[in-house]
């Protein structure tokens, strides 16, 4: 069953009209950053077929991404770096993506449906935490897909200045042709250091470099 419109309704019921969707992109992988988006859909003109990102092919994510970018009342886009992770641990950085996300968006937002268990801290107004709502929520959807497709063009590009890890083909998850990548190569700039698979590639004494 594809995402609806549910929570969205029944908030805007409540009296909050301009309601946003936040979900992230890129916890998993071994570099890159994570990514975030808000959206604010335009209920009388949300593109169809809209779903979880992870439903959908690579194509069709792009094509959802650019209508949603082109009919969405508002859009923010939030990232945290691979040396920001390392700092603050991936929960952490994920919450400042999606607090970057939401303050990115061009309309102040009355409430928020953030995909996952926690609500971040610091938001600029309420909000709720939806398990699994990147497939209940149609905001939260779009939001995936803004999210992921954001991600991979970023990866790519990644790609064109550290060419030996094909960040274009995995997106920087930890495929077995990555991981032989990074043993042979050793980490590039936007490896996340404190990954156990990349910290295992340069040994016990990385923090001393």
């Amino acid at each position: 069953m594809p995402p609806h419109d549910q929570w969205e309704r029944a908030l805007r019921a409540e009296g909050f009209p301009r309601v946003a969707g936040v979900d992230e992109a890129g916890r998993g992988p071994l570099a890159g950053p994570v990514s975030a988006a808000a959206v604010i859909l335009d209920p009388a003109a949300v593109p169809p077929g809209i779903d979880d990102s992870k439903a959908l092919t690579a194509d069709r994510r792009e094509a959802l991404c650019d209508a949603i970018l082109r009919s969405a009342l508002a859009v923010g886009i939030g990232l945290a770096p691979a040396a920001e992770i390392d700092a603050l641990n991936i929960r952490q950085a994920t919450f400042a993506a999606m607090r970057r996300a939401v303050r990115g968006l061009g309309l102040a937002p009355d409430h928020l449906l953030i995909d996952g268990r926690d609500v971040p801290p610091g938001l600029p107004c309420p909000a709720r935490a939806l398990v699994k709502g990147d497939a209940l929520s149609l905001s939260i959807a779009a939001a995936s897909i803004v999210a992921k497709v954001t991600r991979d063009r970023l990866m790519a590009r990644l790609d064109l200045a550290h060419p030996a890890y094909g960040f274009r083909i995995h997106k920087g998850y930890p495929t077995a042709a990555h991981r032989a990548a990074i043993l042979r190569h050793g980490p590039s700039p936007c490896h996340r250091l404190s990954f156990g698979s990349v910290a295992r590639s340069i040994g016990p004494d990385r923090s001393a470099t």
